[in-house]
């Protein structure tokens, strides 16, 4: 007979070329039996500000990779993309919207985990870093402006090859951080879920004493709350613990 009792189950939508957040994901669960991750993956190889680009985030295509996780009974399905960052938080919300009217499970995207994170910690101006390139940055900005989170300072790395990110060292990762955790902000904003921001979070916070808010962190975090799951240790960003 089956067991009557099981872990909490997570879904996740996963872009097809992003080869950081499901070793990192279950990096940062540990040995934890009290959840498992469950993954499907969507065509995703490119960032940029074009329709080519944009396409890739078609809500059908994501209803139907939602779909295919529910037949694992899974507790949560999230969108684990930073998409919404710069399409708006209003085409992530009808999105989470339609998975949930589609399959009945709750549901959520990486940036309205950002958001949820924000609203949470009481953050309010942010240091900003991604390998994106410098008009995404642009306008993940002004996304965020409009949802009152402020940058007050940001670095963009000049890449749009999506297979790319996860090749960024913690070395070229630090500098730049360390300039942004110099303005001070609430957080510091590791922005893409194919970048190993988390190798690093501990490190930072315990330097400079700001906060760090890693994508697949961010993620995990609030998925694990809409599952009533226990949250992160503090090493994977303390404010997530």
């Amino acid at each position: 007979m089956p067991a009557t009792s099981r872990p909490r189950r997570i879904g996740m939508i996963v872009p097809s070329s992003n080869t950081c957040l499901e070793p990192q994901t279950y990096r940062i669960l540990g040995g934890r039996t009290d959840v498992t991750v469950h993954f499907t993956r969507i065509p995703v190889t490119r960032i940029a500000l074009d329709d080519s680009s944009d396409r890739q985030f078609d809500p059908a295509v994501m209803h139907a990779a939602a779909q295919l996780l529910a037949t694992a009974d899974v507790d949560v399905i999230a969108w684990n993309g930073t998409s919404g960052s710069w399409l708006g938080s209003a085409h992530d919300q009808e999105l989470a919207d339609g998975i949930t009217g589609a399959t009945g499970i709750p549901a959520t995207t990486s940036t309205l985990a950002y958001l949820e994170a924000f609203r949470t910690f009481g953050t309010e101006r942010i240091g900003l870093f991604t390998p994106y390139t410098e008009d995404v940055n642009r306008q993940v900005i002004a996304s965020y402006e409009r949802e009152g989170i402020k940058t007050v300072d940001h670095r963009a790395l000049g890449l749009s090859d999506n297979e790319s990110f996860a090749r960024v060292t913690d070395d070229e990762m630090r500098p730049g951080s360390l300039e942004l955790a110099a303005a001070a902000p609430d957080a510091l904003v590791y922005l893409c879920t194919n970048l190993y921001g988390a190798n690093i979070t501990a490190e930072i916070e315990e330097g400079t004493g700001v906060p760090v808010l890693d994508s697949v962190a961010v993620t995990l975090w609030h998925a694990l709350k809409l599952a009533s799951a226990p949250l992160l240790e503090p090493r994977w960003g303390r404010l997530l613990a």
